[in-house]
């Protein structure tokens, strides 16, 4: 799933390529992609892109006065082209979701690999206007998200760390990759309670929050579009390692798997040297 520093990347890149440009057509291809429908798509059909901008995961640009509000999903993305085929998208079993054609040639694409189909395309008058959007937490790399900001998102909660690193409500953008490696960088157990950090827990969360994110944009930044998966890949540590050696201290990553996801973590790192309990018990086998 795309992330705050992948979308991050995507925002500049958009910027950099669309700011400007007009929009020559906006063609749905997936029936399920499109979840607004006044304003219509045609109403930014000879429009000028005027800016991009990112809410959490979410990707906002903004022609004619209108914006277009994206959410790439679990397995959704956005490529680019310089050429368009010539030839209408035709709906069909392929991934492709939703084109936009823009004056003069060229565009880009939203495609959503899989049978779950998730990604969304809101136009709107205002961002607001879209509740995914409306409900986000403030976002972690933000000027003023400092460490009394990060205290007053964790205040009351008695979740597990995981959980609450990725509840969008509390902190917009982060994910289960980010979470994972955010936790490894923390040395800090997923399964531990919010309540339960002392604050010298908490600089340190608060610190490996905002390197982790900082560093992923960083690594991102300038790459085209289909280069921003592979760089990813590359620079997690423990997420989607399961069985390869921790690179800060060799031990075997492991994972902790759930209906729909699965977490990794390093024993070492994290737990004091022992493994996670399965998913069934909840708990850190002691």
């Amino acid at each position: 799933m795309p992330e705050l520093p992948e979308v991050e990347a995507l925002r500049e890149f958009l910027d950099t390529h669309l700011v400007g440009r007009g929009i020559a057509r906006v063609l749905p291809v997936a029936v399920s992609v499109l979840k607004t429908y006044d304003p219509p798509l045609s109403a930014v059909e000879g429009a000028r892109v005027t800016a991009v901008d990112r809410h959490g995961k979410w990707l906002d640009v903004t022609a004619g006065g209108l914006h277009l509000v994206i959410h790439l999903a679990r397995a959704g993305w956005l490529r680019w082209q310089d050429e368009l085929p010539a030839a209408p998208p035709r709906p069909g079993k392929g991934p492709l979701a939703l084109r936009t054609v823009l004056a003069g040639g060229g565009g880009f694409d939203l495609t959503e690999a899989g049978t779950t189909k998730r990604l969304a395309v809101h136009l709107v008058h205002d961002p607001a206007d879209v509740p995914g959007v409306a409900a986000l937490g403030p976002d972690p790399l933000a000027d003023d998200f400092d460490r009394a900001a990060f205290d007053r998102v964790l205040a009351g909660e008695r979740r597990r760390i995981k959980g609450a690193l990725r509840d969008q409500s509390l902190i917009a953008g982060i994910g289960n990759a980010y979470s994972d490696e955010i936790l490894h960088a923390a040395k800090m157990s997923p399964f531990k309670p919010v309540q339960n950090l002392d604050d010298a827990e908490r600089d340190a969360l608060y610190e490996a929050l905002r390197s982790t994110l900082g560093e992923a944009v960083e690594r991102s930044r300038g790459l085209a579009a289909g280069r921003l998966k592979s760089e990813k890949k590359s620079g997690l540590r423990v997420h989607g390692r399961t069985g390869q050696p921790c690179p800060v201290c060799g031990d075997t990553v492991r994972e902790v798997s759930f209906s729909d996801s699965s977490l990794q973590y390093c024993p070492t790192c994290q737990t004091g040297g022992k493994p996670l309990a399965d998913r069934r018990l909840s708990r850190l086998l002691k």
